[in-house]
C-alpha cells in the first residue's frame, strides 16, 4: 500500500492555502486525516513527545491513518561527531510512540543524518547501534550527503533490516540523486523541492519553498511503483512546506499515482477513510468555522 502525506501538518501558513482561514489548531489533524491518510511527525526531531500526545493524535486519527516519527537530533546529529555514544532519546522516543504502535498506526521511525555524516570512520558502527535500540520497529535511514549512494551502503542497509530513503532535492554537487532503492520491509521517499539558490544558505522555511509541477513528478510515479512493488508498504511525504506547497504537490503525486494504476490503485494508493468511518475521533467541523 502507498501512503502520501505530508512532512508535519501543523503549520499557521496553510490557514488558506489549505486548511479554512478559521481553522484552529486543535482542529488541523482532524482536517488533515480528511484528505491524507498518513503523516511525517517532524517535530520530534527538536523534542520527544510525551506518550499522552502521541496517545491523543493516534485517537483523534481514522483507524487506518499511518504516522512516521523523525528520531531526535541529539541522535541524528550528534554533539560529538566521533562518538559511538547514542543518545539516551532515541529510547525515550521508542516509548513515546508505543500508542501508535498497539493501535497498528506506526508506519516507522525515521532517521535524516546531516550532509557532514560520511561513510567514513566509525559512522556506520554508530548506524548499527542506532538500530540495534530500534530492531522491533521500522526505520527509514535518509542521507544527505552523496558519497552514500552506492552499492555498499544498500548491502549495508539490507543486512541491517533498514530501509533507504529515495529523496527528490536539487541537482547540486554533494547531493544525492534520484533513485528507487527499498532495503527494508517498507518503502520511504521524501521529496525536498529543488531550490538550488537557498540550499546551503536558507532557513528551514526559504530551503524548502518550492513547488513542483505534474512534469516534474511524473517520473516519480513510476519510480514509487516500482518501489510498492518490493516493499511491504510505501511512504511518500512531500517536505516543501512553507505556505502549504507541500500539501498541494502531495495532492497531486495523488493524481498521478490514481492514474497510473488505473482501476487497481482503490486497492494500492491508501486514501483517507469516508466521515462515516471516523466515529473514533473527536472531530468537530465548529472548530473549523465550517
Amino acid at each position: 500500500m502507498i501512503y502520501v502525506g505530508t512532512c508535519g501538518f501543523s503549520y499557521k501558513e496553510w490557514i488558506g492555502p489549505f486548511y479554512p482561514r478559521t481553522a484552529k489548531p486543535s482542529a488541523m489533524l482532524e482536517f488533515y486525516a480528511r484528505k491524507f491518510a498518513a503523516v511525517e511527525i517532524d517535530s520530534s526531531a527538536y523534542g520527544v513527545p510525551s506518550q499522552r500526545s502521541v496517545a491523543s493524535m493516534v485517537a483523534r486519527t481514522p483507524v487506518t491513518f499511518r504516522f512516521t516519527f523523525k528520531l531526535p537530533q541529539t541522535v541524528t546529529h550528534p554533539a560529538d561527531p566521533n562518538s559511538l555514544v547514542v543518545h539516551d532519546d532515541v529510547k525515550l522516543l521508542l516509548e513515546s510512540v508505543q500508542p501508535a504502535i498497539e493501535r497498528g498506526k506506526l508506519g516507522g521511525l525515521l532517521a535524516q543524518f546531516p550532509n557532514g555524516f560520511k561513510p567514513e570512520g566509525n559512522r556506520e558502527a554508530y548506524l548499527r547501534r542506532v538500530l540495534d535500540v530500534l530492531e522491533s520497529v521500522p526505520v527509514a535511514i535518509e542521507f544527505r550527503n552523496e558519497r552514500w549512494q552506492r552499492p555498499e551502503t544498500l548491502a549495508m542497509l539490507r543486512e541491517m533490516g533498514a530501509s533507504y530513503v529515495n529523496v527528490d532535492m536539487p541537482r547540486l554537487e554533494g547531493l544525492l540523486h534520484a533513485s528507487s532503492e527499498v532495503t527494508g520491509p517498507i518503502g520511504y521517499v521524501r521529496f525536498h523541492g529543488r531550490n538550488a539558490k537557498t540550499w546551503w544558505r536558507g532557513t528551514n522555511v526559504t530551503r524548502y519553498d518550492y513547488l513542483y509541477d505534474e512534469r516534474e513528478l511524473a517520473p516519480w510515479a513510476a519510480r514509487i511503483a516500482d518501489i510498492e512493488a518490493e516493499a511491504r508498504d510505501t511512504y511518500v511525504f512531500f517536505n516543501n512546506h512553507a505556505n502549504g506547497k507541500a500539501a498541494k504537490n502531495a495532492e497531486m503525486m495523488e493524481l498521478l499515482l490514481e492514474d497510473s494504476y488505473g482501476p487497481a490503485a482503490e486497492e494500492v494508493v491508501a486514501r483517507p477513510e469516508p466521515a462515516a468511518d471516523m466515529a473514533q475521533t473527536s472531530f468537530n467541523f465548529n472548530d473549523l468555522g465550517a
